[in-house]
């Protein structure tokens, strides 16, 4: 005699909510990377920070390039400081350049960005920033 035996129910998967980095490029930015650097920047003694996202042309010294893309520029000590990261892919993977410039100055030299990180999260970008921005002061 053979026994019939009922297939085990397969228990539903939670679906995962998708991680922060696969959100679309301006909402990930704004609602994410720039809250989280000004707090981690606040952190390190830059109270002062002002952080904006725009899409602007590159202002770099010599550039000659009429092409816009989006930006984070942090401003702080009255204006004096400023950096920019350069998003021309508008992709938190994509290619990533950052700049930096003084005593109102204008931007002179535009420097790749994590070039080495397959796999960019939001923690990479804040400490990278973090590092190059420290470096700077």
């Amino acid at each position: 005699m053979v026994e019939e035996t009922q297939p085990k129910e397969k228990k539903e998967k939670k679906e995962k909510p998708p991680a922060l980095e696969d959100k679309p490029f301006t909402e990930f930015i704004e609602q994410h990377f720039v809250p989280t650097l000004k707090e981690s920047l606040n952190k390190e003694g830059l109270t002062d920070i002002e952080l904006s996202f725009t899409k602007a042309p590159i202002s770099i010294v010599g550039a000659s390039t009429d092409q816009s893309c989006s930006q984070i520029i942090g401003t702080w000590s009255n204006s004096q400081r400023q950096f920019i990261i350069y998003f021309p892919e508008e992709s938190i993977n994509g290619q990533k350049a950052f700049s930096f410039g003084h005593n109102n100055k204008f931007l002179s030299t535009l420097e790749s960005f994590m070039i080495d990180e397959r796999k960019v999260t939001l923690n990479l970008l804040v400490l990278y920033t973090l590092q190059r921005i420290t470096r700077q002061k």
